[in-house]
């Protein structure tokens, strides 16, 4: 008898209470897991939603500020080489004809200010509603009512056929090495960000940089979509204008071959 009164039965309670004891644990566990979960939660949140995004810097606010410190260093930069310039013509040690010559090529590298008549180009997006006006042509995709790259080659190209002696796109002055790059529906010229409207204006004989425009075979396609879908293209003369100086750097960078 103290044999099986030692040894627990089948059913008995001493049976259940030894069964019952490891889920006991689990649960203690598993409500210990998920309070640390919730703490976790709570402390990385800071008391806010992280279910939104709406207290995240978003990329196109970060791409903004970036453009923006761009264009404060293009300004400080800009100030700078004017204060060495300046320095540098007191006594420099060189002749007339040198200082002039040096003058010319600035001019031509574009660093320098620029004055005479222009003419401004304006491309913008065409309206998003936008319908065919002529008969015969499809309706439009978004694809149609947008600015590209190829439009803002097209006219700066132009303008330099048409003998331009100075661009500046926006607020930029260009020089050979500038690239007109579009990223979606947005403008990226020397690291800065730009949405339509988008102003080109150049320096020249106004007649001559029209008639470049209106020769231009890329810009005669590009009219098709301005008569048909609504694209924005608008010429004006200027008069005499200035056109500042480039403030960028000038550093080239290369690739060098493997050794």
């Amino acid at each position: 008898m103290s044999n099986s009164a030692d040894s627990p039965q089948p059913g008995s309670s001493a049976a259940r209470g030894g069964s019952f004891r490891p889920v006991r644990l689990l649960t203690a566990a598993v409500f210990a897991l998920a309070g640390l979960l919730f703490f976790t939660s709570f402390h990385t949140a800071k008391g806010t939603d992280i279910r939104t995004d709406a207290s995240l810097l978003k990329l196109s606010d970060l791409i903004q500020e970036r453009s923006r410190k761009n264009g404060e260093l293009d300004e400080s930069n800009a100030a700078l080489r004017e204060q060495v310039e300046s320095l540098a013509e007191r006594d420099d040690g060189s002749t007339k004809a040198e200082d002039e010559k040096l003058a010319a090529l600035e001019k031509r590298a574009g660093t320098q200010k620029v004055t005479g008549e222009a003419i401004t180009v304006t491309l913008d997006d065409a309206p998003p509603n936008a319908t065919a006006k002529l008969p015969g042509y499809p309706e439009p995709q978004p694809d149609y009512l947008v600015i590209h790259q190829q439009d803002l080659q097209a006219v700066v190209n132009a303008l330099w056929q048409g003998g331009a002696e100075g661009i500046k796109v926006m607020d930029q002055r260009l020089i050979s090495t500038s690239a007109v790059r579009c990223v979606g529906n947005t403008l990226i010229l020397q690291g800065r960000v730009y949405s339509p409207p988008y102003k080109i204006q150049a320096v020249g004989d106004p007649e001559k940089l029209q008639k470049a425009l209106s020769g231009s075979p890329a810009i005669q396609n590009y009219m098709v979509y301005v008569n048909v879908y609504g694209l924005g293209w608008k010429v004006e003369e200027n008069g005499t204008v200035t056109l500042p100086g480039y403030s960028g750097t000038v550093d080239l960078h290369y690739a060098k071959p493997v050794e």
